[in-house]
């Protein structure tokens, strides 16, 4: 189903059934204009909500959600049952995998989320009338990786080339090139200092643009 104000960019494919333009609670149809670049394909059972503006060369997988007020750049990947909720802020080349949730959240080019990532935005839940304006989504930095099945608390920053282990809970922010694992997430070791485990290269992560240029 496409509703009306959707524009579709050049060779974008559509798996039915997929839901286009879905106008959010309290607007009519289309009177928020929905726009996906060339070359995206929206796989099966996915919703995209009218009022978001998604990049070229879009990929999700089956089932994701992608709420009102996103911004999505160019080359990224949704994947299979991803809950973005509204006004998320993502970069280009970012890759969310399955099951993943956010909102509000701000993200830099060329971030990895992992399965089953949460973001977290509301310090007080439930039902504060201003939470928006309080302390909001997390702000991940460009050649940022999380692990899968970590949580982000509210307002952290996640600095520039740094890793989140699997299973963290971040409760503050995680320092540019650092390494931080457990619940709270702690500093185990700098990005640099991670071994290539079959030794193709001298050290992991050589084959990032970010990191040959170091």
């Amino acid at each position: 189903m496409i509703f009306k104000n959707v524009r579709l960019g050049r060779e974008c494919t559509l798996e039915p059934p997929v839901v286009i333009g879905k106008p959010p609670r309290g607007r009519s149809d289309g009177e928020l204009e929905t726009v996906l670049g060339d070359n995206c394909v929206v796989r099966s059972f996915t919703t995209i909500y009218a009022g978001t503006r998604i990049g070229n060369g879009l990929q999700t997988g089956h089932g994701a959600l992608i709420r009102e007020g996103n911004t999505i750049g160019n080359d990224c990947s949704i994947g299979t049952n991803a809950v973005l909720e509204f006004d998320n802020r993502i970069g280009n080349f970012v890759r969310i995998h399955s099951g993943a949730f956010l909102e509000m959240v701000t993200i830099e080019d060329h971030v990895f989320i992992g399965p089953n990532v949460v973001f977290t935005d509301d310090p007080h839940p439930m039902g504060c009338p201003r939470f928006k304006e309080c302390v909001g989504g997390a702000t991940v930095k460009k050649f940022a990786r999380i692990g899968a099945n970590s949580t982000i608390l509210p307002g952290v920053i996640i600095g520039k080339d740094s890793l989140v282990g699997a299973g963290s809970v971040v409760v503050k922010d995680v320092e540019e090139g650092t390494v931080v694992a457990g619940a709270p997430a702690k500093i185990i070791c700098r990005v640099r200092e991670l071994k290539c485990r079959k030794g193709f290269f001298d050290r992991a992560y050589m084959w990032e643009p970010y990191q040959k240029k170091k």
